[in-house]
């Protein structure tokens, strides 16, 4: 009898080590630094013969990744871009049959805790914020090497500034106009780099990069008069690329966090816009890109990126 795995070939494949909790704590002064990562490193390449007849020559072990990632943090961390390239340089220079992958990070912001002696924050005692969280993401495909930096869950809200009509009506509308409304959403983001800048950026300058991208989402934010939350999305991506020249297109995944006047008409009161009901679901969910005439909007590098159109 034939054998019926001869009829099947293998697709597009990688595997690796996902989530590796790392935190490097820099000690050269004594006023330490904590640097605090979630690290998923994945490899692409001639993996073909693990699948078809479990022969593991060419696997790198995914218990190797995970050291790999210890090993590196030992020279210092950096801005996570600088680190997982690093990963990527790593694993294609060292493994001939390793022609791509996928690196990604999660940053967790930690703050020093000021005390009565040390206002302007303790030297080595930290608290975790409760902000948002950094990431990267590193795609390498051959000779070709796409960075991806953002964030989320950066939660923010507008108490006035925002309104929402002229929206279509058929039978199934109920929600009326209104121009006074609390716009609030949680943001999601990423941002990717021009591609000759992987060779150009050090750790200081994705750092400095990120600072600038953040000020200029809120400034944004902020600042516009809202007539939706598109609108508002498009100021925020439109900031970010005046902001930063190497950024090629920003993405955004955003839901409209909404909230609701609460009626307290059963109880006698009035409510003159001050008492709300915040829901979490339904929700709407704006998402979209804002380019440099010049970007590949079929950039292949966000099919690696879950969650964004």
């Amino acid at each position: 009898m034939a054998d019926p795995r001869a009829s099947y070939t293998l697709g597009p494949n990688q595997y690796g080590k996902a989530e590796v909790r790392l935190v490097r704590v820099d000690r050269d002064t004594l006023r330490h630094r904590v640097t605090d990562l979630s690290v998923t490193s994945q490899l692409a390449g001639d993996f073909t013969a693990a699948h078809t007849s479990g022969d593991n020559a060419h696997v790198v072990a995914t218990d190797t990744q995970k050291n790999t990632v210890y090993a590196f943090a030992r020279d210092g961390v950096g801005a996570p871009e600088t680190f997982l390239l690093r990963l990527a340089d790593h694993f294609t220079g060292s493994f001939a049959w390793v022609t791509g992958g996928r690196w990604a990070a999660e940053q967790y912001a930690w703050s020093r805790i000021p005390t009565s002696t040390a206002p302007e924050g303790h030297d080595h005692a930290f608290s975790r914020d409760g902000a948002e969280t950094r990431t990267a993401l590193v795609v390498r495909d051959g000779d070709a090497t796409t960075v991806l930096a953002g964030l989320k869950d950066l939660v923010v809200l507008k108490s006035t500034g925002s309104e929402f009509a002229g929206f279509p009506r058929d039978e199934y509308t109920t929600l009326a106009d209104t121009d006074d409304r609390i716009l609030a959403t949680s943001v999601t983001a990423r941002w990717r780099y021009a591609g000759s800048v992987p060779a150009s950026f050090g750790a200081d300058r994705y750092d400095s990069a990120y600072a600038t991208v953040r000020a200029a989402m809120l400034d944004a934010f902020a600042a516009t008069y809202s007539l939706a939350l598109q609108q508002t999305l498009y100021a925020m991506g439109a900031a970010v690329l005046d902001s930063v020249p190497e950024i090629a297109e920003i993405r955004f995944s955003m839901p409209n966090r909404h909230h609701f006047l609460v009626d307290l008409a059963p109880f006698g009161l009035d409510n003159p816009g001050e008492v709300f009901y915040a829901a979490d679901r339904p929700y709407g969910l704006i998402e979209a890109a804002v380019l440099r005439d010049d970007a590949d909007a079929a950039e292949p590098v966000w099919a690696a990126a879950a969650g964004f159109c």
